[in-house]
């Protein structure tokens, strides 16, 4: 049996919090950045880094596999792209990176992406201090084996200068369906930014997200320790947290019957629909969600929405649907989340 992908756990699930992300990008001295590699040299530095990482599952205890990057097709790697395993770049970048990717997919280090390494730890809860450990413990063995790119003054140097200094990017995910909904919401943003963290919506086009999910991270690396960036990530979560669910616990005590008609509305449709698109599944597995978490809907057996939300997204469609259905990926949407989302009590 398969192991289960790390959003893919039903334990210790959370009404605001989805998931936490900790990603270090480092860089390994006398090389140039990958941009500026031949293709000959980047071969080179990803079979240097390959065998010197050969053993990075007992710094972590996990195992890995090493996926060639270059193996993959555009619609397998868009897919990694939206299981967050990575980044944009990393998907669209032609050439000989490389990904040392864990079995749960929580862990994931690719090698000369934008960067010689990006390493990037997640979770299905909100536990940023952890991850930091588990991520540091990596960076270690990484440093053990190989010099980097370090400036007395600048810290770590980095391909963006957005990363030069810690080159740590932490994040956590929020599910914010009231909140988002509201016309303070954009406001509440902008302010928050002030503070150096941004808040972005995870899946969508242009201007709309799909699902309400939203990620916050830090905006700066430089002249700030790595410690204060993981505070004020988790601060900045927290006062989001803290207004989605004023603005819920105020909707249940007003309008808990309209609220309770939409969670069973969108579950009627996801339960029985032959065709949702992207917009559609996502909008009411949101909505379902929402219910779940306060209590007004109960399955039958665990499932974690979010996770659901990650597998329905265009190319990770592609790769799960059966042969007849890949040109009709609204069908086969349909019928996987009509397959994966449980009875009610």
């Amino acid at each position: 049996m398969s192991m289960l992908k790390w959003y893919q756990d039903t334990e210790n699930q959370h009404d605001v919090f989805l998931a936490s992300r900790i990603r270090l990008v480092r860089n390994l001295e006398h090389y140039p950045f990958p941009e500026k590699l031949s293709e000959e040299d980047s071969k080179e530095l990803v079979g240097k880094l390959e065998n010197g990482l050969q053993g990075i599952g007992e710094a972590d205890g996990r195992s890995f596999l090493t996926v060639p990057l270059s193996s993959l097709d555009g619609v397998e790697k868009d897919a990694l792209r939206e299981r967050r395993a990575i980044n944009g770049a990393g998907a669209e970048k032609k050439g000989s990176q490389s990904l040392l990717l864990s079995e749960d997919e929580a862990v994931s280090i690719t090698l000369a992406g934008e960067d010689h390494l990006r390493i990037q730890c997640m979770s299905g809860r909100a536990e940023l201090g952890k991850l930091w450990e588990e991520a540091g413990r990596l960076d270690d063995y990484v440093n053990e084996r190989f010099d980097y790119a370090f400036h007395e003054k600048y810290g770590y140097l980095t391909a963006y200068p957005t990363n030069v200094g810690t080159g740590l990017r932490a994040a956590v995910t929020l599910h914010l369906p009231m909140l988002s909904a509201g016309k303070q919401f954009t406001k509440l943003v902008n302010e928050i930014s002030r503070f150096g963290v941004t808040v972005r919506g995870i899946y969508g086009e242009g201007n709309e997200n799909f699902g309400a999910l939203y990620e916050v991270s830090n905006q700066k690396t430089l002249g700030v320790t790595e410690e204060e960036i993981i505070a004020l990530v988790k601060q900045m979560a927290d006062r989001l947290a803290a207004s989605e669910r004023k603005i819920k616990s105020l909707t249940l005590r007003n309008h808990r019957l309209d609220m309770e008609d939409e969670v069973y509305k969108s579950y009627g449709v996801l339960r029985y629909a032959k065709k949702l698109s992207l917009k559609e599944a996502m909008t009411y597995l949101s909505q379902v969600r929402a219910g779940e978490m306060e209590g007004l809907v109960q399955f039958k057996e665990p499932v974690n929405i979010y996770g659901l939300m990650m597998e329905i997204q265009p190319a990770n469609m592609q790769c799960i649907a059966p042969e007849e259905d890949k040109n009709d990926l609204k069908k086969a949407r349909a019928s996987y989340i009509r397959k994966c989302l449980p009875e009610l009590v």
